[in-house]
């Protein structure tokens, strides 16, 4: 598997044999076919298996920004602190490896630990006193135990990892709480759920982040300081996606804490999973910080990867038989943004292909195209000739820089997000990217869905910072602050 791909989604595991809500979801969404909307999805219970439309996922209603209940997180900083003090929900695939970077941190305490599955929460304790931490509270009674870890008062910072379905409320738990809090992609699913989330944040004065690893791949930010030092000339457009052959793993009842990943292909005909691409190519254009994402359009192929699979692969009598897949085998949508650049997207894990992210941008000046990484930019390369990105090394980040050889999974661009944002907790600075950031990057997932039922009519953008955005300000670009 790809470095870059493995274990990016969060698995919270239930325990087995318990009839959990989780598994309620699981069994009568598995059947009810095409005609779902978007209203009730990831609320958890039974009744969202067959929701309808809620007035604010219309297409009327995209665009209305509700009134600001509290004042905007823009630029915020956080409150300095020697030492952050973290607590960590789910401890499956993701979780249980992420925990080793937040005890690689200095300065950085893990002092509770929560997942159903009593085993995976002692593993990780056991991580946490092996790095000579004290013993962190431990919190297994079931799947609303993590209620019990957010209302503890020794916590600055609530790390979610589990099962999309959970990702919501455990965000809007912990701001209520008083807690920052860092979620895996995507952090809601609903429009209405992300508003949500937005307003929580501003009234809470606490932060809600998308933690999106892939803005802190190394090629990902030596574009990005490529960009702004106008290397790429006026920027135009850009690409992101999420090409992954996940066909394996989704059927694989030991890597998935049961098919929890695999349903959601009954249920939304969308991109579900719009992050990877969409966050590095935001930042590129500075969305949010002076040009915003205004409409999606969106397209799908029919869906047929998975049924295939499951025919060749799947005894028969297994219980993905009584599943009806309507999830767009690929998804390609074209996002507008505000200045008339275009930003394409794309999401496949349902068919055989290399994995690829995409990641490309295209100026006035020239391209950069990933996978693999190669370059064209006047005036260094001519003759339609590509370049050696290699050779651009110069404009890595400082992070890059100075962790040349980071520890953990995915080329070490989870190391750099828990680094980065651990330091702006303790020095008190206004985190990378916010709540903002956080809903612009995952409201793909339900509009896309809209806009394929739609005929691929486009969809408005909200704009979640309510006007902000026409404000220059900085994001992941940064400088060092601890050499400043």
């Amino acid at each position: 598997m790809n470095d870059a791909a493995q274990q990016d989604d969060g698995t919270q595991d239930g325990d087995e044999g318990s009839m959990s809500r989780r598994s309620v979801l699981w069994t009568t969404a598995a059947v009810t076919g095409a005609g779902l909307g978007l209203g009730g999805l990831g609320s958890g219970t039974a009744a969202a298996a067959t929701p309808t439309l809620s007035p604010e996922t219309t297409p009327a209603a995209q665009a209305a920004a509700p009134k600001r209940q509290g004042r905007t997180m823009v630029g915020v900083p956080f409150d300095r602190r020697s030492t952050v003090r973290v607590g960590i929900v789910g401890l499956g695939n993701r979780g249980g490896s992420m925990i080793d970077l937040f005890l690689a941190v200095t300065g950085v305490q893990v002092v509770a630990v929560c997942d159903p599955v009593k085993a995976k929460a002692e593993r990780a304790a056991a991580k946490v006193t092996a790095a000579g931490q004290p013993a962190p509270a431990v919190y297994t009674n079931g799947e609303d135990d993590y209620e019990n870890l957010c209302k503890r008062g020794d916590i600055d910072f609530v790390y979610v990892a589990t099962p999309w379905d959970f990702h919501f409320e455990m965000a809007k738990t912990a701001m209520l709480n008083g807690k920052h809090v860092g979620v895996e992609c995507p952090i809601a699913l609903q429009l209405d759920q992300l508003w949500e989330l937005v307003d929580l944040s501003e009234r809470t004065r606490r932060h809600c982040m998308q933690l999106e690893n892939c803005c802190y791949g190394r090629n990902e930010m030596r574009v990005l300081r490529m960009a702004h030092a106008g290397l790429f000339g006026d920027l135009l457009h850009g690409a992101g996606a999420y090409n992954h052959d996940l066909r394996g793993l989704m059927f694989d009842p030991g890597y998935y804490e049961g098919p929890w990943r695999r349903l959601w292909h009954t249920r939304l005909r969308g991109d579900l999973y719009p992050n990877h691409g969409f966050g590095p190519v935001a930042n590129y254009m500075d969305i949010n910080r002076g040009d915003r994402a205004v409409s999606i359009t969106s397209v799908g192929s029919p869906s047929l990867g998975l049924a295939e699979y499951r025919e060749k692969n799947m005894p028969a009598g297994d219980p993905s038989w009584k599943e009806t897949y309507i999830e767009s085998d690929r998804t390609i949508s074209l996002v507008q943004t505000a200045k008339g650049r275009v930003i394409r997207l794309e999401h496949d894990v349902s068919t055989p292909h290399p994995y690829s992210r995409i990641n490309s941008l295209g100026g006035t000046k020239g391209v950069f195209e990933d996978y693999p990484a190669r370059i064209y930019i006047e005036p260094d390369h001519t003759n339609d000739s590509w370049g050696d990105f290699a050779k651009y090394a110069q404009w890595d980040h400082w992070l890059w820089k100075e962790h040349a050889n980071p520890p953990g999974g995915h080329g070490g661009m989870d190391y750099m997000l828990v680094f980065r944002l651990m330091q702006c907790m303790r020095l008190g600075l206004v985190p990378d990217f916010d709540v903002y950031d956080a809903a612009t990057w995952t409201s793909p997932v339900p509009l896309s869905h809209l806009s394929i039922k739609a005929k691929g009519a486009p969809q408005q953008i909200p704009d979640f910072t309510r006007g902000e955005w026409k404000k220059a300000r900085s994001g992941m670009d940064s400088e060092n602050p601890e050499k400043a």
